[in-house]
């Protein structure tokens, strides 16, 4: 068990068994308590601005990890809540998970011999109010596989496709759609550990 100086209580705001696993796995002890946020409402009313389409993007990934974890922290008074979203653009073009083997096969078509950005938010929320925020980006091209390859993939993964919004793990059979990464690991898992971990330090929540 880890020391900690800080008493309060450490909550993930997600359902995500990779982020779980990810926490756990770092010797963290906290508790997963699902948002149930309407990311699609949010998403409807997010207000762009000026900015370019990257920044818009990494702002909205902030914005969707900011209301889960204030939906949170309104149940969970004196935790410190953790919030954590990603978001996958390619060509200037946002994806959401796909809802059939369908939709995930025509993604991948269209990610294939091409570079995506996955734009991660990540905050922490104390009583309704956000003490820590930091965004992340990272570059993945996948390479020119065949539509033969395509059909096997997506016959070995099967519905574990649709758990990710690149319709792929990449610590699993998804590590063979790809030429080329740019970025952190774990950011591209969806939950960048080292600023995460380095803010819960300062915090006192870890033994620095």
């Amino acid at each position: 068990m880890m020391e900690t100086k800080n008493t309060a209580k450490l909550i993930l705001a997600s359902a995500s068994t990779v982020r779980q696993t990810l926490l756990r796995d770092a010797g963290l002890q906290f508790e997963a308590v699902d948002s149930r946020v309407d990311e699609d409402a949010i998403k409807a009313g997010f207000a762009e601005g000026d900015q370019d389409r990257n920044a818009s993007t990494d702002a909205l990934a902030l914005k969707l990890a900011e209301e889960k974890a204030l939906a949170v922290s309104a149940r969970c008074p004196g935790a410190l809540v953790i919030g954590a979203d990603q978001i996958l653009s390619c060509m200037g073009k946002r994806y959401d998970k796909p809802k059939s083997m369908g939709e995930a096969r025509a993604n991948l078509i269209a990610f294939r011999a091409r570079p995506h950005i996955l734009h991660s938010g990540l905050v922490l929320v104390k009583d309704g109010g956000t003490v820590w925020h930091h965004s992340a980006r990272a570059t993945l091209t996948m390479r020119e596989f065949s539509d033969a390859f395509l059909d096997h993939y997506l016959d070995e993964v099967g519905s574990m496709v649709m758990k990710s919004v690149g319709c792929y793990q990449l610590e699993g059979p998804g590590v063979q759609l790809f030429e080329k990464i740019e970025g952190d690991y774990f950011s591209i898992l969806g939950l960048p550990m080292l600023p995460l971990l380095a803010e819960l330090r300062a915090q006192g929540v870890v033994r620095s």
